[in-house]
């Protein structure tokens, strides 16, 4: 099996307004079994499709990604699962499994937020390729620490780069941590 056919399971983390990006949000998604993290910026709409889903709400009227749901359950399809085929230019690739009712696979394209708000309602596996997380994921202590001990090991101005590509990478608990190295140095 290849790096674009070996996939790697998902969990959603965290989903939160982004900072780098305002008027968007940060998706945070983790490898279940080596914990490299995967940030996605998505819009607001799909950030709103997926926490309402994930807090299991029931909205006045259906959204799209409900409507789109509605219909495939009602026609006998079901989802298998979404994949996050590939990331190029910054840019993060899908697509979303279906199955027929006469167990025919259907694969389509979708953006990794709308498969994702889809998975959610589904309650189906959230998978990426390898390729996706080598490419796009980080371990949370190698962003921290950085090939370094301790935030002691560090200048003043690697601090400050560090904080600056965490922030970068929408890792929010871990900016937290250099931030308050940074304030306790300079205190």
């Amino acid at each position: 099996m290849d790096r674009l056919q070996t996939m790697i399971d998902l969990s959603i983390i965290a989903l939160s307004e982004s900072i780098s990006k305002p008027g968007n949000y940060a998706l945070i998604l983790e490898d279940v079994v080596g914990k490299r993290r995967i940030p996605l910026i998505i819009g607001t709409s799909e950030a709103q499709a997926i926490a309402v889903a994930m807090e299991k709400m029931q909205p006045l009227r259906p959204f799209t990604h409900d409507l789109f749901y509605q219909t495939l359950k009602q026609t006998g399809i079901i989802m298998k699962e979404a994949v996050i085929t590939r990331v190029q230019d910054e840019i993060f690739y899908a697509h979303i499994v279906l199955l027929t009712p006469v167990g025919a696979t259907l694969v389509m394209d979708a953006r990794p937020s709308d498969a994702i708000a889809l998975a959610v309602r589904f309650d189906c596996p959230l998978r990426a390729t390898l390729d996706v997380v080598e490419t796009s994921g980080y371990f949370i202590d190698d962003k921290v620490r950085d090939k370094k001990g301790s935030y002691a090991e560090y200048t003043m101005a690697e601090l400050e780069e560090l904080l600056a590509r965490i922030i970068k990478k929408e890792d929010y608990e871990s900016a937290a941590r250099v931030r308050d190295a940074i304030d306790k140095r300079k205190g």
